[in-house]
């Protein structure tokens, strides 16, 4: 009987000859099955997309999509000023997209934000239109982490269990978390930081994870950086990657991006790139909204 299973299996025995006789051939003559390429391929979560105001008319949502597609994305979570943005996108691939709600409307409020009370009632409407992973990606740094605006901001995230996707220093993060020490963090870039710096904050802060976007220090042609390795193996299920289409023109990026992402994390155990390229993100945040259906 020719069962599903049966074919399958057929199927991978077929792989398997290919490559048994790939080793007795000339590298010319040694081409993988298609199906075994594409299969080898890892899925990536990239945890840092932006699709703002002036990237929807260069890149509409279909063509958006289009590209996250391409690059292999097994989701994106998607922030953006204002909000629409992400609406839209979600709305287009919803089996794609992880929302996230930026308290930002428009681009110049990065740094007027946490000082301007209308800020609240903004996240306050949309928490209750829309459903969402996260609240980010946000700017705040040091003392201004204890700002009115900011901690409403914090205090919201805790009431619907919500991530906080936080652009800060290691200062901003200690602040946040003494107003609440079961937030959930993504600490965007990393801080910047180095990887002995990295590490400690997250040896100290056991709900603190990091995304690795915009940032090229932990890898190099392919080999990961001895110092961020000792990080990426001690903490194996805090880092995620990120491509940060911060400008309309690092759209065309996302797709280069995941297949440089796709280079460094072979240089690492199976297990720990699979994590850090896909499983992490899956587990954390599109977890939460499927649970949210």
């Amino acid at each position: 009987m020719n069962t599903p299973i049966t074919a399958a299996i057929r199927t991978r025995l077929k792989l398997l000859r290919g490559l048994i006789r790939c080793v007795a051939l000339p590298a010319i003559a040694c081409m993988l099955p298609a199906a075994f390429a594409a299969e080898a391929k890892l899925p990536i979560f990239d945890a840092h997309i932006h699709y703002s105001h002036d990237a929807w008319d260069s890149t509409p949502p279909k063509a958006a999509i289009a590209i996250l597609r391409k690059a292999g994305l097994k989701r994106a979570m998607v922030s953006s000023s204002s909000d629409d943005g992400t609406q839209k996108l979600y709305a287009e691939a919803p089996d794609l997209v992880v929302p996230s709600l930026r308290p930002y409307r428009k681009r110049g409020e990065i740094s007027t934000w946490v000082r301007d009370e209308t800020v609240i009632p903004h996240l306050e409407e949309r928490l209750k239109k829309h459903r969402y992973a996260a609240i980010g990606e946000f700017h705040v740094y040091g003392a201004d982490a204890d700002l009115p605006v900011v901690r409403r901001t914090v205090q919201l995230a805790k009431q619907h269990k919500l991530w906080l996707h936080l652009h800060g220093d290691s200062d901003a993060i200690e602040r946040v978390l003494a107003q609440d020490p079961e937030a959930r963090i993504l600490w965007a870039h990393s801080g910047f930081d180095g990887p002995a710096a990295v590490r400690a904050m997250l040896k100290k802060h056991r709900r603190l994870y990091a995304d690795l976007a915009f940032r090229n220090d932990h890898a190099s042609n392919g080999k990961v950086d001895p110092a961020w390795r000792e990080a990426f193996l001690e903490f194996p299920d805090r880092f995620l990657v990120g491509t940060d289409t911060f400008t309309p023109e690092r759209w065309h990026y996302i797709a280069e991006h995941a297949d440089w992402s796709r280079e460094w994390l072979a240089d690492l155990p199976p297990d720990i790139a699979e994590r850090i390229g896909w499983r992490n993100g899956e587990t954390l945040f599109a977890s939460m909204m499927a649970q949210r259906r």
